[in-house]
């Protein structure tokens, strides 16, 4: 066998990897958004507090806003539902919060990339851009829903 055969083989075989990896990155992912988003809206007052020393304007408002978007935005990626659409408000509620809680982290990206790394948007951040990237794979209701389209 050839070494061309034996790469060609290598890639088929690595690329029914995607969809598995994408399944598991959405759920995993999306359930934390979720969740993190649960948590603002639960202690409204308490994350508005925070909001507020961070100097975000209306931080009640700005807590619903991004509670909001993290609940609904991660039920999405769970369920792979208009998972495209929904990446693009989650990477700016997360930008944001680089901007305001993570701001040294941020201001560090090419002095200190560990620390902007380790800050805690980071994952979160490239878990959504690779669903926006990639989109969500097989094992979603996009899927469906663009097969049925096109059949």
């Amino acid at each position: 066998m050839s070494l061309r055969t034996c790469l060609d083989r290598f890639h088929r075989g690595a690329a029914h990897l995607q969809s598995p990896l994408l399944l598991v990155l959405r759920l995993y992912w999306g359930w934390n958004f979720f969740l993190t988003g649960k948590g603002k809206l639960l202690h409204l007052d308490r994350t508005a507090d925070y909001f507020a020393s961070l100097g975000i304007p209306l931080p009640r408002l700005n807590v619903v806003l991004a509670g909001g978007t993290e609940c609904l935005g991660g039920l999405l990626l769970v369920a792979g539902l208009w998972s495209r659409v929904a990446s693009m408000p989650l990477i700016f509620t997360l930008v944001v919060a680089y901007a305001t809680a993570e701001h040294a982290a941020l201001t560090a990206v090419f002095t200190d990339p560990d620390r902007f790394l380790g800050a805690t948007p980071f994952l979160f951040l490239l878990a959504v851009m690779i669903v926006l990237a990639f989109g969500p794979g097989k094992y979603s209701l996009d899927y469906l829903r663009e097969r049925r389209a096109s059949s």
